[in-house]
């Protein structure tokens, strides 16, 4: 088990009865030794510096009776109970996230914690393997005894603790998650996940109206995507997406997640001449499709849509030049009209702490959600002063929040009241080095929404690698 900052609570109590014979026994241990029975000449020597310390030292316990301990170290801690990938393909995402949890945590406790107390994070790595999840959260409610829960990064991880969450009756803040609350309906769930109530084709609506935008428009679309929780559900979206525009599907297919060789499907896709490619993929498989795509000269109009991964610093940089002309989905980017208040000094202290922590250096993906979600709880218990998981839903289903992401309200089912997706495209990536992505005006251009918009979509693809 690894934990956050505070090591060490002082948990032992002193016990006094009404008659404060405790109180008194307490007093002569933690004063200087009294004379003893044995002389009783000298019991009558009892000087007035010792007597006044004892009647000090019970003063002082006879107060700590009424008086709130004010100090949050002294208190027994809030613990706060999740699983994150620190090993496995979603390591990279889970590192990020955790380290700005880490932060919080650190902030939260130099202020004095929550409701006096300090607070502790209890957390397992789930080896990004969802059959890991179930006992994660069951020893946490169960053996750990913690008072609250999140969740852990992405829709794998989250829909297999959805059950044990139920069982135990607890409020539950899911990072990532693509409708995890769709077949539960369980509404003490909240989506920390900015694709609104239509979630499944949230990904890749704004991937279609770009597309269709465009003139001429295409007419067919290939979907492929990998056979888990995540891209199912981003490719039935997409699907929907599809026949809304009046594309015609001309390649539909799912590939198992151990895949390692994608030739067979990028040439199956070749086969049927698409417009458009709709990619829906775990981090691994999207550097491969990436990779493949060049290798075999697959040239749609455009391409991407739902590629997890691609948003991590160690894969663009990795990738560099191939993922020029790909358009793909982000929840934020460091551009001047998503600057929130608190997330340039939150990255600021994320990027310092980075290098020894071994994550994602820049931490755009995840690391303001890691952070934001736990401000979400945190102003959650300071409004109602409580721990009690219906109370805090119930706050939470009627507030806006302010956080390092922006405004948050939540909707049907614990998703977001509105949706916030991006649709960036890559370009004019020159290298491999980090630079060029720190500042993503150039090579990662929010195409849609247009409230966020930084520029226009190179389009067909193949010119963006002319």
């Amino acid at each position: 088990m690894n934990t956050g900052t505070v090591k060490f609570y002082n948990e032992k109590k002193v016990k006094a009865d009404d008659g404060g014979r405790d109180l008194l026994v307490g007093a002569a241990a933690l004063s200087p030794e009294l004379p003893s029975s044995n002389h009783p000449g000298k019991d009558l020597r009892l000087t007035r510096r010792l007597f006044g310390r004892v009647l000090l030292t019970i003063s002082a316990l006879v107060a700590s009776r009424t008086m709130p301990i004010s100090s949050a170290v002294a208190a027994e801690p809030i613990k706060i109970g999740f699983g994150m990938s620190q090993t496995g393909p979603l390591a990279a995402n889970g590192k990020s996230a955790l380290l700005a949890m880490l932060i919080w945590e650190e902030e939260i406790n130099a202020k004095g914690g929550l409701l006096g107390r300090p607070v502790k994070l209890v957390y397992y790595d789930d080896q990004s393997n969802p059959a890991m999840v179930p006992a994660i959260y069951t020893k946490l409610l169960d053996v750990d005894k913690v008072d609250l829960i999140v969740g852990g990064y992405a829709t794998n991880m989250l829909a297999p603790a959805m059950p044990v969450v139920i069982a135990h009756h607890k409020l539950f803040l899911g990072l990532f998650g693509l409708t995890v609350n769709a077949a539960f309906n369980y509404p003490r769930y909240f989506a920390m996940h900015p694709t609104g109530e239509n979630s499944k084709g949230a990904h890749t609506a704004p991937f279609f109206d770009v597309a269709m935008a465009q003139n001429p428009k295409p007419q067919t679309v290939a979907i492929v995507a990998a056979d888990a929780e995540f891209s199912h559900t981003a490719a039935e979206g997409a699907r929907a997406n599809a026949t809304k525009a009046g594309l015609r599907i001309v390649h539909d297919r799912s590939y198992p997640p151990t895949t390692t060789d994608f030739s067979p499907i990028v040439r199956a896709i070749q086969a049927t001449n698409p417009d458009l490619v709709v990619i829906c993929s775990y981090p691994l498989d999207s550097v491969g499709m990436v990779r493949t795509v060049h290798e075999l000269g697959l040239k749609p109009k455009m391409i991407g849509g739902a590629m997890v991964g691609l948003q991590a610093t160690a894969f663009k940089t990795q990738l560099g030049p191939l993922l020029n002309g790909f358009v793909n989905f982000e929840f934020w980017l460091p551009v001047p009209s998503m600057i929130f208040p608190g997330v340039r000094e939150l990255l600021d202290k994320y990027q310092a702490r980075a290098p020894a922590a071994g994550v994602d250096p820049l931490g755009y993906y995840l690391a303001p959600w890691g952070y934001a979600y736990l401000q979400i709880l945190e102003q959650a218990v300071a409004a109602t002063k409580s721990l009690d998981d219906d109370k805090l839903a119930d706050y939470m289903r009627q507030t806006t929040f302010k956080t390092t992401i922006g405004d948050v309200k939540f909707g049907a089912q614990g998703e977001w009241a509105k949706t916030r997706v991006l649709q960036t495209q890559f370009q004019n990536i020159k290298d491999h080095s980090i630079d060029q992505f720190r500042d993503v005006s150039r090579t990662q251009v929010i195409i849609a929404p247009d409230e966020y918009k930084t520029g226009d979509v190179i389009y067909p693809y193949s010119k963006a690698f002319e």
